[in-house]
C-alpha cells in the first residue's frame, strides 16, 4: 500500500489523509523530510535546533491538514517550504541571532559575504553579532517572494533554475526576485546607517 501511494502526487496524498488514511500522512513525511530537515539544518546550523524546527514543521502541517485548512491545491511542495521558512524566521526572531553561510557564487556575492567573514578577537565577535543582528531584521522586512529567493540561494545553496521549479516562476522572475532582495537590503542598510565592514 505504502508503494502505491508513494506512486501519488502529494495532492492525492493530502486527500487521502483528510479521508483518514494515515498511510497518506507517512507517504508525505518521508515524501519531504530530507528536504526540509537540510533546509533547516543549512539556515539554523545547529542539529538540536534544527530536529525542533522540523518537529515543529509537521506538526503544523498535521494540525493544518485536520482542520481543514488547506488550500494549496496543487503546490504542496512549496506550501510546506513556506511553513519551514516562517518557522525558521520566527525562531531568529526570538533567539536575536542568525548565521551566515559563505556562498562565493550568488548574485551580489560580496555584499552577502562580508557577514560570513571568520573572527577571532573578542571585538570582532560582537561587532559581527551586532551586524548579523542587524541584517536578521532587514532581512525579515522584505517582500515574502524576495525572502523566499534570498534563503534558497543563500541557505541551501539552490540554483536559479531550482529556485524556479521551487517557486512555480521563471529563471528570470527567480533572478530578478533576488537582485532586488540585494538591492532592497543595501539600500535598507545605507537607510540604516548600518556598518557591515569593520
Amino acid at each position: 500500500m505504502k508503494n502505491k501511494l508513494f506512486q501519488n502526487s502529494d495532492e492525492y496524498l493530502v486527500s487521502q489523509y483528510i479521508n483518514g488514511e494515515e498511510s497518506a500522512l507517512e507517504t508525505l513525511i518521508n515524501r519531504y523530510q530530507q528536504k526540509v530537515f537540510s533546509y533547516i539544518l543549512m539556515v539554523v546550523r545547529d542539529k538540536e535546533t534544527a530536529e525542533d524546527l522540523f518537529q515543529d514543521t509537521f506538526i503544523k502541517v498535521i494540525n493544518t491538514l485536520r482542520v481543514g485548512n488547506y488550500r494549496e491545491e496543487g503546490k504542496f511542495n512549496q506550501w510546506i517550504m513556506r511553513i519551514t521558512r516562517n518557522l525558521i524566521i520566527d525562531h531568529f526572531r526570538k533567539s536575536q541571532k542568525m548565521s551566515f553561510v559563505d556562498n562565493n557564487n550568488n548574485e551580489g556575492g560580496s555584499f552577502i559575504d562580508n557577514f560570513s567573514e571568520p573572527t577571532h578577537s573578542i571585538e570582532q565577535i560582537m561587532i559581527t553579532k551586532q551586524i548579523h543582528e542587524s541584517l536578521r531584521s532587514l532581512i525579515t522586512l522584505l517582500p515574502e517572494k524576495q525572502q523566499e529567493v534570498l534563503m534558497l540561494r543563500l541557505y541551501q545553496d539552490m540554483s536559479f533554475k531550482e529556485i524556479a521549479l521551487q517557486t512555480n516562476v521563471s529563471i528570470n522572475t527567480a533572478l530578478g526576485r533576488m537582485r532586488y532582495a540585494i538591492l532592497n537590503l543595501r539600500k535598507m542598510v545605507e537607510d540604516n546607517n548600518i556598518i557591515l565592514t569593520y
